[in-house]
């Protein structure tokens, strides 16, 4: 028996060494560069506002927050370069994966991490608190955000951010 799971244990780090061999080579590919550094964190308190008709947070204030949190490290990650800031192009994913109540206060982390020529590929974590209950993750998502320049006709346009982390 010891042998058997020893051999499902190499395999699964074969399989899992192998996936990663394949994302790195897909990421050198498209010219992705994986980003190190750059976090923020953010915080919010569930107030009665925020609450939906099962006495939890409702979903669509959790993916504001999570917009803003994302907001916060763009700016930190853009600061210097020649743009006027950043839009939200897409949320791939949100999972919801703990309830949140009222009172409980969410504290994000958010890190750039990947980077493109215009845009960039953030990670958000949200964490929940309690007066009595300890700090577990509600909710993740993946943001993509672009860096963004007036033209002379006062459009913005996607640009070059020039950064590389």
């Amino acid at each position: 028996m010891a042998c058997s799971s020893g051999k499902i244990i190499f395999l699964e780090g074969v399989f899992a060494g192998l996936f990663i061999y394949g994302v790195l080579n897909f990421v050198k590919l498209k010219g992705i560069r994986i980003m190190s550094g750059f976090s923020a964190n953010y915080s919010q308190m569930v107030m009665p506002d925020h609450i939906n008709v099962v006495g939890t947070l409702f979903g669509g204030q959790m993916i504001a927050w999570v917009d803003l949190a994302a907001a916060k490290v763009a700016f930190r990650f853009l600061k210097g370069a020649d743009i006027d800031g950043a839009v939200t192009r897409a949320i791939e994913k949100v999972e919801f994966k703990e309830p949140v109540y009222l009172g409980d206060w969410v504290n994000f982390t958010a890190t750039v991490i990947s980077s493109g020529r215009t845009s960039f590929c953030i990670e958000v974590e949200a964490y929940a608190e309690g007066r009595h209950s300890q700090s577990r993750l509600a909710c993740v998502a993946t943001v993509i955000m672009v860096a963004v320049k007036k033209d002379a006709d006062g459009n913005y346009q996607k640009t070059a951010h020039g950064k590389t982390g």
